[in-house]
């Protein structure tokens, strides 16, 4: 998959007359070919970084100048014994890594990993190439996209590309790294502009339809309106990649304004959908079909006005679909045109309409990115493929002596081949809830890809005829998807078409295989869309099944009683209550899934742990085998609150089989990779998996504590039903109890803003007796959203007033009968930045809920034991007062009803920048350059005192903090290596 835009590389301008010579250089590599076809990698690798990079490309090798050099070879790792083939060197750093094989290394995926292992253990490194001295792919820091070059071949223009790309001097000044960015903000840019074009278009054309189609009503015509922007689409992504003639929908309203018959411009339209549909000689345009163009007698009867289709569709085709909007580009336009779609739907049906809370929103349909659908599949479908050219022997392919004469093992790699061909063809791939195709276009890559590279295995094994439509053979056998919309649906069908099309062959029917439906519920007597599997894919499952079953199911949608208690009888479970979506598509993996097949899904991790899902476990448990589990942090950008696993797993128990676990920040940066066996599901309480086994002897050693719950009461916080009724600013009855919320709560710190509770009636005795109104710990129930990986999740302070009631957004903690046990000792455990290392590697749930608090160790010492630590807490109390003090009263001076993010932290700015933000806050504007001193003047010395003062208390805070960790290690008994394992993450 290519990093980089066309239109980006092409606004670099190199050295012409450099780029010529080197070009000549390479000239004496080509020249090399044949020999280098025969030759083992050791032999050539010295040769192939001398011919290539060192003559061609600007570098200089360590062999040719020891003591100012560029390019070394067989540089030792950073963290292990191991050697990268070359290193390249910037400011005596090493910032790229080389990995090289010889010719008989067909299929460079199988050394990526051993050149990302080099990438990873030099610290400051970005760039990674690896070559079988033909093939040269170059990758920026991930494996998810690369540029692919054959130098074999290579033509002037892309050694221009590759020179751009790899040169020492383009290398040097990062230029590779600032194409990537750029190409980052170009595809934002020009998809915002796209889809605001192409939204607008529809949105006047179906209102034009609506004008003059009185008789249909509103619902069909919204579908008959998408239906025929698909069709346009579809033209304008044809004529820039020369399926249709440049300019089709130019070519379309130049004829229809030469018309003399008074026919309209949708009569010209139609023309060329039937033409598309059946092929026109006239027209030069061939024969495409596919169900897209296919007669509809009732879009065909509409009637447009002119203007609809001339420049609205006139500026969408000026976009060029061939440089500059890629099939992924479509992908996201797609899959918003399905929010505008429910927009549209909500005005015909008069009903309010929320982006926020789409139906789409409402269903946990999110865009999945493309590095997460490149992953799921290659670890799915990839590996099984992997694994079968194994079983068979064609792993590492070599040429025979003589093609027209195979030995016995030649002709055996040759069936094997063959055999291999029946198989990919064979393969059934699903995604179950596919929205507008991504898991499935990514799928369709990766089988053209293996098709291509079979292709070209059974050529080099003599058998001429091994060419075949690989496109249209994997439409055909290999892929099916359903889902419950049906725009979403249409669109996938359109993506898979726009992928495959090819000038001169039609379009494959994917009416059979890409279907609308409920995947959940097969039962037409509950949901009038239920889908059966079975009737629906009957060539399918009379085989077992799917081979591989790949998505991101839908989450944060709730199903109601009655699909949930569908589910369960389906798979004989007992469910209660409301039934998260992701999970029941979990549960119909039982169902879809052939044995020994693979799936791979991106969902929430909560199932990992939450006590409803302790019979998905269990059913887990008895008939998977987890392969990998991949913590994503937060992949989706719409729902930023969720955090996600990729995971894949074979249906088959394998209880000894090892699983790896990787864990990122939100950086995408690896934090945890290591090795569990399956063995450890067997405990389906929980499955605490993001605990690494040099983890799991710490936390060991601090279960053998008290529960928190033995030392203290834990409880949610007052649900009223009704705060407009309960709940008031003033204090107008004399009850005397006082409100504290989620927000009042800081680390040590309780900012309370006047709230009071009105009355008592109908609501739980249990919050209003002695106990619960005394001193008490409140916890926010909502844990922060943060991306930094050091930010605490129990955050928490105390309330030594009587008479505060908790609301709902809170947990809180009071003293128990009998226990011996200051509530500021437990607030510093509480706090510690151990208690929330613990808490982060059991807990993902973003709701700090009191059963997860219930089981937190605390170490239970003598009173007299804790005043050491009493007495540090004391000083943060006072501390944390001090500070809110001293930033209010700088807040006071600003006279702002709101403050920006920035200027809450002011002190984190240098003045100039305060000033910035604060002018624009203020939205002051100054006469002239006198003005603007003067005001800087005015604020200077407050603003340096204030900063001064807030940092020396935070200083202060964090000094005290810092001592509190300290006290908390040595509670639980840790080493210092121990120590240092915790803070290292």
């Amino acid at each position: 998959m290519s990093m980089f835009q066309k239109s980006v590389i092409n606004s670099i301008k190199q050295d012409e007359s450099l780029v010529a010579i080197r070009w000549a250089k390479f000239q004496e590599f080509l020249a090399k070919v044949d020999y280098i076809k025969t030759v083992k990698e050791e032999k050539y690798q010295d040769g192939f970084l001398k011919d290539v990079f060192e003559s061609c490309l600007g570098y200089t090798l360590d062999m040719t100048n020891p003591s100012n050099y560029n390019l070394e070879r067989e540089k030792k790792n950073e963290t292990d014994s191991k050697k990268a083939d070359g290193v390249i060197y910037v400011d005596n750093k090493v910032i790229g890594v080389i990995e090289l094989k010889a010719q008989d290394t067909k299929n460079l995926d199988k050394i990526e990993t051993q050149a990302f292992n080099y990438h990873a253990s030099h610290s400051n490194s970005k760039y990674i190439i690896i070559s079988n001295f033909d093939e040269l792919r170059f990758y920026i820091d991930k494996k998810t996209a690369y540029e692919k070059f054959s130098l074999f071949t290579l033509s002037y223009e892309d050694f221009k590309k590759l020179h751009l790309l790899i040169s020492f001097e383009s290398i040097k000044e990062d230029i590779p790294l600032k194409l990537k960015e750029k190409t980052a903000t170009f595809e934002q840019n020009i998809s915002k502009e796209l889809y605001k074009d192409f939204s607008a278009f529809r949105t006047h054309l179906f209102e034009n339809i609506v004008k003059n189609n009185e008789n249909i009503d509103k619902s069909t015509l919204l579908r008959l309106t998408q239906k025929l922007c698909d069709r346009i689409i579809f033209i304008l992504f044809a004529e820039d990649r020369g399926l249709l003639t440049p300019n089709t929908i130019k070519e379309i309203i130049t004829r229809h304004s030469q018309d003399v018959f008074g026919n309209s411009m949708y009569e010209y339209y139609k023309i060329y959908f039937n033409a598309i549909n059946e092929g026109n000689e006239k027209l030069n345009i061939p024969k495409y079909n596919g169900g897209l163009f296919a007669k509809d007698e009732l879009l065909d009867n509409l009637k447009i006005d002119d203007e609809n289709l001339n420049m609205e569709a006139q500026k969408l085709s000026s976009y060029n679909f061939e440089s500059e909007i890629s099939v992924n580009i479509l992908g996201h336009i797609f899959e918003q045109s399905l929010t505008d779609l429910e927009e549209l739907q909500a005005n015909i049906e008069n009903t309010n309409f929320d982006k926020t809370k789409s139906k789409r929103k409402k269903d946990g349909v999110f865009y999945t990115p493309e590095y997460i659908t490149k992953y799921i599949v290659e670890n799915t479908l990839g590996k099984m493929c992997l694994d079968k050219r194994e079983e068979l022997n064609l792993s590492n392919i070599t040429a025979p002596v003589n093609p027209k004469k195979l030995t016995k093992v030649e002709q055996q790699t040759k069936t094997n081949l063959e055999i291999y061909k029946d198989w990919l063809f064979n393969l059934k791939i699903l995604d179950p809830a596919c929205g507008s195709g991504a898991f499935l276009n990514q799928a369709l890559e990766y089988l053209i890809k293996e098709h291509k590279q079979l292709q070209n295995d059974l050529a080099l094994m003599g058998d001429l005829f091994s060419s075949y439509t690989v496109e249209e053979s994997v439409l055909e056998h290999n892929l099916y998807g359903v889902d419950i919309n049906e725009d979403a649906v249409e669109i996938a069908r359109l993506s898979l078409w726009l992928r495959t099309a090819q000038r001169g062959r039609a379009l494959t029917n994917l009416n059979d295989k890409i279907k609308c439906g409920n995947s959940l519920i097969d039962d037409k007597n509950i949901v009038p869309n239920a889908f059966v599997w079975e009737e629906e894919f009957k060539e399918v499952f009379e085989n077992g099944g799917f081979d591989v079953v790949i998505g991101n199911p839908p989450y944060g949608a709730k199903l109601n009683s009655e699909e949930t208690k569908v589910i369960a009888n389906m798979f004989e479970d007992t469910l209660s209550g409301e039934l998260e979506t992701y999970i029941a598509f979990y549960y119909i993996l039982n169902k879809l899934l052939k044995e020994n097949g693979l799936f791979g899904y991106i969902t929430p991790d909560t199932w990992l742990t939450i006590q409803k899902a302790k019979n998905l476990r269990n059913n887990f448990y008895k008939n998977y085998t987890l392969i990998e589990l991949f913590d994503r942090y937060k992949p989706f950008i719409d729902a930023k609150d969720t955090r996600c696993h990729t995971l894949v797993a074979c249906k088959k128990q394998s209880i000894n089989y090892n699983f790896s676990v990787k864990v990122v920040n939100h950086k995408g940066e690896i934090l945890k990779n290591y090795i569990l066996n399956n063995s450890k599901l067997e405990n389906i309480e929980s499955w605490n998996l993001y605990i690494s086994p040099i983890e799991y002897n710490i936390f060991h050693k601090m279960n053998k504590f008290n529960n928190l719950e033995d030392l203290v009461n834990i409880k949610y916080g007052l649900r009223t039903g009704d705060n407009n009724k309960y709940l008031s600013n003033e204090n107008t009855n004399n009850i005397n109890l006082k409100i504290a919320r989620g927000s009042n709560i800081e680390r040590y710190y309780f900012n309370w803003h006047p709230e009071y509770l009105l009355m008592t009636d109908g609501l739980p005795n249990s919050y209003f007796g002695n106990k619960e109104l005394e001193e008490k710990i409140i916890i926010q129930y909502v844990r922060t959203n943060s991306t930094d990986i050091k930010s605490k999740w129990l955050e928490g302070c105390l309330i030594e007033e009587n008479n505060y009631v908790p609301l709902n957004s809170t947990s809180f903690l009071y003293k128990k009968e009998n226990i011996n046990i200051n509530l500021k000792y437990v607030l510093a455990i509480f706090s510690s930045y151990i208690l929330n290392y613990y808490y982060k590697a059991h807990y993902t749930d973003v709701n700090v809920k009191p059963l997860y608090l219930s089981k937190l160790p605390i170490p239970k010492i003598s009173l007299s034991e804790q005043e050491t630590i009493i007495e540090k807490v004391d000083l943060m109390i006072i501390l944390n007062k001090n500070l809110r003090k001293t930033k209010q009263n700088f807040y006071n001076e600003l006279k702002l009803e709101k403050l920006t993010t920035k200027l809450q932290k002011f002190e984190e700015l240098e003045f100039d920048d305060f000033i910035k933000e604060y002018t624009k806050a203020k939205k002051i504007k100054f006469a002239d350059k006198l003005e603007e001193r003067n005001f800087k003047n005015d604020w200077k010395a407050l603003f340096e005192n204030d900063k001064k003062e807030v940092l020396e208390i935070q200083n202060q805070i964090n000094q005290t903090d810092c001592e509190i960790d300290q006290m908390v290690y040595k509670l639980y008994d840790l080493t210092e290596d121990e120590i240092k394992i915790v803070e290292s993450v």
